[in-house]
């Protein structure tokens, strides 16, 4: 089941995933959060993972901060998970299942020119994820946070920022970036898949860290 707010975004992503269908709800809302697992168990009878993949860190600029981009930025980065999972978790206690959430390095330290706003709800995210683990845990659900760094993808800011000064990326890459590489969906992909499958067993409460080793918190 694969989750989205544009049907005609939704559409063109399920097309994609083999063995998809999508579903129309804005996870930022307690009730369509509800309704959305509701929907998973009326078609499939179980809910075994949920990845909580909402989020976006284009916010105003450091300093710039008023009371409804705070809102906003804690709906789409924190409320979306916290939503979802209180809607998910009976479903899961079910069948033992698992949890991820995305969340970013911008949550870890301060990363220069990263929205504040974005910042301080990723690190809110972070504390969720450690603090939810042992009520989760009672009930036999794991939860694990990732915190990937600069990712490429068409579309991205970093895409745009290699359209407009490839040299200014490297130099940055060369600077910041132990690896010196920009990271790819398939990097979050394939963390996301080990720790929702069996072999992360003894995994819940942590952030995993997929930077190209930037940062040094």
């Amino acid at each position: 089941m694969v989750n989205g707010r544009d049907p005609a975004v939704l559409e063109e992503a399920i097309a994609n995933l083999s063995a998809s269908i999508g579903f129309v709800a804005d996870v930022t809302q307690p009730e369509e959060s509800a309704q959305l697992i509701k929907e998973v168990i009326d078609r499939f009878g179980r809910l075994d993972a949920l990845v909580c993949n909402v989020g976006s860190g284009r916010s105003v600029p450091p300093g710039n901060e008023y009371f409804e981009e705070w809102q906003r930025i804690f709906s789409v980065n924190l409320w979306s998970a916290t939503n979802m999972v209180e809607a998910a978790t009976d479903a899961l206690a079910s069948t033992n299942g698992t949890i991820v959430c995305i969340s970013s390095i911008c949550g870890q330290e301060c990363v220069p020119g990263a929205p504040i706003t974005y910042s301080t709800a990723k690190a809110a995210l972070n504390a969720y994820v450690r603090g939810i683990s042992r009520p989760l845990g009672a009930r036999g659900v794991r939860i694990n946070a990732i915190a990937p760094g600069n990712i490429l993808f068409d579309g991205s800011v970093w895409h745009k920022k290699i359209k407009d000064n490839q040299a200014s990326v490297t130099k940055m890459l060369e600077q910041n970036v132990a690896l010196k590489k920009l990271g790819t969906p398939s990097d979050i992909a394939s963390l996301t898949a080990y720790l929702l499958s069996p072999i992360s067993n003894f995994t819940t409460g942590s952030v995993w860290t997929i930077d190209g080793g930037q940062v040094h918190a």
